[in-house]
């Protein structure tokens, strides 16, 4: 079923009003939005048809005026026979064309009220349907920044959040654990014995002999 009873009911409607009154403002602007371009087709349908209709009795009339023309040119040829009750009777006939004529003349005029109707009717359908659209595309941005600031939210507040944080947490501990067990290590460490101090003393003077008899030599080959 639709929104609208069609042209009339589109043009006066307020798409806001029916918009907040609607449980899904977005499939509402889409059943809106079609139904506006459907009847929009349908009114340019129909003045084609009227514009069509016009050519068709504007083409009667053409003929129309022919057949007059024909009539009347009868009518002189019988009163130059003196038969004016032929040349009545061709005009009788011509006349008859002319007041057809004239019906069709008529109709062409109903027919352009109805073209300019329909050509107000397309603008004014034109209007609303820019309006729809404008407000479907409001809607998607609103749509699409709720469910942006959802997911952020769900993001920093979730449970994937709490679980990654509480993987953090293991993480620090282990670290803690390590350099806990590096710590522990360093203590209660045995102190030298002085057989090692004197051993490392020997060693020192050693290096440091080694070092002043390197430089001896380092010099007496500058010299």
């Amino acid at each position: 079923m639709g929104i609208f009873s069609r042209t009339r009911d589109i043009i006066a409607a307020n798409v806001t009003d029916l918009l907040d009154k609607a449980e899904d403002p977005a499939k509402m602007i889409r059943m809106i939005i079609l139904e506006m371009e459907e009847t929009l087709v349908e009114v340019r349908a129909s003045a084609a048809r009227t514009i069509a209709d016009q050519k068709e009795l504007r083409r009667q009339i053409t003929k129309l005026e022919t057949v007059q023309a024909n009539w009347l040119e009868k009518a002189e040829l019988a009163l130059s026979k003196d038969r004016e009750d032929l040349a009545k009777a061709a005009l009788v006939e011509k006349q008859k064309a002319a007041d057809l004529g004239e019906q069709l003349q008529d109709e062409i005029a109903l027919l352009d009220e109805s073209l300019k109707a329909s050509e107000a009717d397309i603008a004014k359908l034109q209007g609303k349907l820019r309006e729809a659209r404008a407000r479907q595309n409001s809607i998607v941005t609103r749509l699409e920044s709720a469910n942006n600031r959802a997911r952020m939210r769900e993001m920093y507040a979730g449970a994937k959040v709490d679980e990654a944080f509480s993987r953090f947490e293991v993480l620090e501990r282990r670290v803690d654990y390590a350099e806990g067990r590096a710590e522990a290590a360093g203590m209660g460490a045995a102190p030298k014995t002085l057989d090692e101090e004197i051993a490392e003393l020997r060693s020192s003077d050693k290096v440091d002999a080694e070092l002043a008899a390197l430089k001896a030599r380092t010099q007496g080959k500058g010299a």
